[in-house]
């Protein structure tokens, strides 16, 4: 009897996580294991805002999923359409090549893309913070700007260089502008005719508050540290409109700038609409154990899915977070034994650790357990739970090393070529191959080609 095969898809911290499980809880003969991503690593995107300052290098988030004896069989590429019917996955290679992958059980943690809105100039002009090229890209820019504006000498077209405009007040949002404002402002002092107050960032939100998931409180203190720095936040707002060298904001202000970092939200993945299942504001509608209901052998999670939160009821979700997505690979695996097993599958239940926010330097604010901290106790809640969540010693190390590299020698401004080439618009890196998805139709149309060629159908 041929073994079970359990095709992971998606290699962020739902899938990952549940890939590690699997491979500790399943003896090497009960069932073959593959997991399909681009990339043969794991990105730790909470970091991502330090790679963009210089602090980390993109090899420190860059976690391989080769290091270490695995036998779970990675199959370079990104899943574009799912035949739950036919079991069938399909897959575009990196090559480009159509592959199709089987399976008996299917685990949908393809994660999420950048949100953007039908705003004029905004995928032509805006930079997303969501792949590690982007982040190089954006820290290139930034110090590009400040070279090219010392050496200008039109007043107007310095001042669109020295503003910088981040959209999205959430955990990306702000962190990307704290940790690169404090890039730019140690940066301004090694150049010799630029003055460091034409220096402006703006932080901007259609949303009420600043990372309301902190509370009140915290939320008011982390606003507080951000515009002692001098950062300008503006809430209630939101982009009109975005050109080469301004941007216009819903309130009618006109920013001279050359730099607009979106981070206003995410969607789960296009793979999820190849299904053609229920959703939830995008969002595959699973069950507490984390099943897809009328789909066979399907799982689904992280920001993909709509996780019934059970803790809070009244049909609440558990929101698209990394804590969350990492305890749901567990769960994931360990349902996928037990249905294997014909045991009962358990409801994914949690408690929540609290929140951190790294605003760069000795600034931050977090939450453990309930507890409020801010600065220098808050910033080492914060790096502790990050390297405490990586999840090999090596990745540990290099992120401690560069920490405290640092803190000892100050930041470079070194650009290392990413503004030759301008990335895709924005949010077409969160694509495969900058390819769009297979409809359901097209997705069962494949298939059923796929099935006729097999042998046993000639």
């Amino acid at each position: 009897m041929a073994r079970p095969r359990i095709l992971v898809v998606g290699a962020g911290f739902a899938g990952v996580a549940c890939v590690r499980r699997l491979e500790r809880r399943l003896p090497p003969g009960e069932a073959d294991i593959a997991l399909v991503t681009p990339y043969a690593y794991q990105l730790y995107l909470p970091l991502l805002p330090h790679v963009a300052a210089g602090v980390l290098t993109p090899q420190s988030v860059a976690i391989s999923l080769r290091r270490g004896k695995h036998r779970t069989k990675v199959i370079p590429g990104g899943a574009i359409g799912v035949d739950a019917k036919a079991k069938i996955c399909v897959v575009r290679s990196i090559t480009g090549e159509i592959v199709d992958e089987p399976y008996d059980y299917i685990v949908l943690a393809p994660g999420s893309v950048t949100r953007t809105f039908d705003i004029p100039g905004l995928k032509e002009h805006g930079c997303g913070m969501k792949t590690l090229a982007e982040a190089a890209y954006i820290r290139d820019h930034v110090i590009a700007q400040l070279d090219l504006a010392d050496a200008s000498q039109d007043e107007s077209e310095r001042a669109s260089r020295l503003q910088f405009v981040v959209v999205g007040g959430g955990y990306a949002g702000t962190e990307t502008a704290a940790c690169l404002q404090r890039l730019t402002t140690n940066a301004v002092k090694r150049y010799t005719s630029l003055d460091p107050t034409l220096i402006k960032w703006h932080l901007i939100d259609i949303a009420p508050k600043l990372m309301p998931e902190l509370g009140d409180k915290l939320g008011r203190s982390a606003m507080e540290c951000l515009q002692r720095r001098g950062i300008e936040i503006s809430l209630g707002v939101s982009v009109a409109e975005a050109g080469p060298d301004k941007v216009t904001f819903t309130d009618g202000r006109v920013i001279p700038s050359r730099t607009l970092i979106w981070t206003a939200g995410v969607a789960a993945s296009p793979l999820v609409g190849t299904l053609g299942a229920e959703t939830v504001r995008g969002r595959l509608a699973v069950t507490a154990q984390l099943t897809l209901p009328g789909f066979d052998g399907v799982f689904a999670l992280g920001d993909a899915a709509a996780v019934p939160d059970l803790e809070k009821g009244d049909g609440a979700v558990c929101p698209p977070t990394a804590q969350h997505a990492h305890r749901q690979g567990k769960k994931a695996a360990d349902n996928i034994i037990a249905s294997m097993r014909g045991e009962p599958l358990s409801p994914y239940m949690h408690k929540d650790l609290g929140l951190v926010v790294d605003l760069g330097g000795r600034d931050a604010v977090s939450k453990p357990l309930g507890v409020e901290l801010h600065g220098i106790s808050a910033q080492a809640v914060a790096r502790g739970y990050h390297v405490s969540a990586m999840r090999t010693n090596v990745a540990k190390s290099r992120v401690l090393a560069a920490w405290a590299l640092n803190a000892t020698a100050g930041d470079d401004f070194v650009r290392i070529g990413f503004l030759k080439g301008r990335p895709p618009p924005l949010g077409e890196l969160d694509y495969v191959d900058g390819d769009g998805y297979l409809t359901p139709q097209q997705v069962r149309e494949h298939t059923a080609s796929v099935i006729a060629r097999m042998p046993e159908h000639g």
